[in-house]
């Protein structure tokens, strides 16, 4: 459960008005085969590094290394996203950070705690998101419950169907909302037992996390109406008007909530370098671990250093955007790959998980997210492109160097 929620009604509002709960709703519906896909794959792959090792697995070196490349841009972003939007909320509070200077360190200050954090290693950074997520949890679940008795249900129906193109982009952000799966699954090969434990976990914690933003969205639109288009902090202000005052409180839950989720993504994504470093793409520097906690500690610091970069010279809106639509690519590589290790009878080790109807279910997430992206601008095209560009001649130069 990423801290995004505390942002993205307001800007799903924006874009689609009343109908903005139905985004959540629609992003469930896709999400649903995508969950399934990846149970697959991780019950059959259980190396570090997510997608990468899946579509490896499946398809060879090169698809993988460029789902590598477009989750490591997906995941910095949305780190930067959300280190932006932590930067926002905390202006709310303390308005001495909001000029540029204050905000970027700030900022960085945040990302050297965590990575001072992470290399006392995956138990210690787990521990951490837990605490975090517990923090955040039960003032969103109160919100959402107590909310539905401040709902004007004339708020919430629609007066104008929205365009094709507001409701893609706003599938784009839903995707962002949604992903982190990806991200949990990257050190799954430093978990017990991952061929049972990863697709029990990947079906609740998806689930619960639909539940809840569907709930929170429907009663930030049904209390704030007309107001909630563009708000930069919507939940604090849903918060102000069912108990005056208590906006602060919810700011600092918003706080804390995308902290958690900016130490989530350190923990997993940075695993995604160690494991292109270790698979000789990357500077093998960043394959080092320490000696005590096992951590690949560069790999941490050079992730968290590129998202405070992104963090400071962009916002939550247009990284958020990059992000969600890079996601798109790697999920519909995952499904790819989950149907063709299930086809290859593919298993690592125990009992894996076997989808239905062969090719149905992955084939129908694929057409869902092809369907998403066709909504993308040319400016996302051109990024996503120069990703896969730079994945190509990395992996021309790697082969060169090997045959030389």
């Amino acid at each position: 459960m990423g801290g995004s929620i505390f942002a993205l009604p307001g800007t799903l509002a924006a874009s689609m008005g009343a109908m903005a709960p139905l985004a959540f709703v629609f992003g469930g519906v896709l999400f649903a085969p995508i969950v399934a896909c990846f149970a697959v794959a991780a019950s059959r792959v259980t190396t570090t590094g997510g997608p990468y090792s899946y579509v490896e697995a499946a398809f060879g070196s090169l698809p993988g290394l460029a789902i590598a490349c477009l989750l490591w841009i997906s995941s910095v972003a949305g780190s930067g996203s959300m280190s932006a939007a932590l930067a926002d909320q905390v202006a709310l509070l303390v308005p001495r950070l909001a000029p540029p200077m204050p905000r970027a360190l700030f900022m960085l200050a945040i990302y050297a705690t965590l990575v001072a954090l992470n290399s006392r290693g995956v138990k210690a950074g787990v521990t951490v998101i837990m605490a975090f997520a517990m923090a955040k949890l039960l003032p969103l679940v109160a919100l959402a419950t107590v909310g539905f008795a401040y709902i004007d249900f004339a708020a919430v129906v629609p007066v104008a169907m929205p365009s094709w193109t507001s409701l893609g982009t706003s599938l784009v952000f839903v995707v962002f909302a949604y992903s982190g799966l990806e991200t949990a699954l990257t050190p799954s090969g430093e978990m017990v037992n991952p061929e049972r434990v990863v697709p029990k976990a990947a079906f609740v914690g998806v689930g619960l996390v639909i539940v809840l933003y569907v709930a929170l969205q429907f009663v930030a639109q049904g209390v704030l109406g007309s107001n909630l288009g563009g708000a930069n902090a919507p939940l604090a202000n849903v918060a102000d008007v069912i108990a005056p005052g208590s906006g602060a409180l919810f700011l600092l839950t918003a706080s804390v909530s995308l902290i958690g989720t900016i130490q989530g993504d350190l923990l997993g994504s940075s695993r995604l370098l160690y494991a292109l470093a270790r698979d000789g793409f990357l500077p093998s520097s960043l394959a080092i671990v320490g000696a005590r906690h096992a951590v690949p500690v560069r790999a941490v610091a050079a992730h968290a250093t590129v998202g405070w970069i992104l963090a400071t010279a962009g916002s939550f809106k247009t990284l958020a955007l990059i992000s969600g639509g890079a996601f798109c690519f790697v999920y519909i590589g995952c499904c790819a790959a989950a149907w063709r290790l299930q086809r290859q009878k593919i298993v690592a080790i125990g009992r894996a998980m076997t989808l239905p109807g062969g090719a149905l279910i992955p084939g129908v997430a694929i057409l869902g997210l092809l369907a998403v992206l066709a909504t993308l601008s040319f400016a996302e095209w051109v990024a996503i492109g120069c990703v896969a560009a730079i994945a190509t001649l990395s992996y021309a130069v790697r082969r060169h160097w090997i045959r030389g």
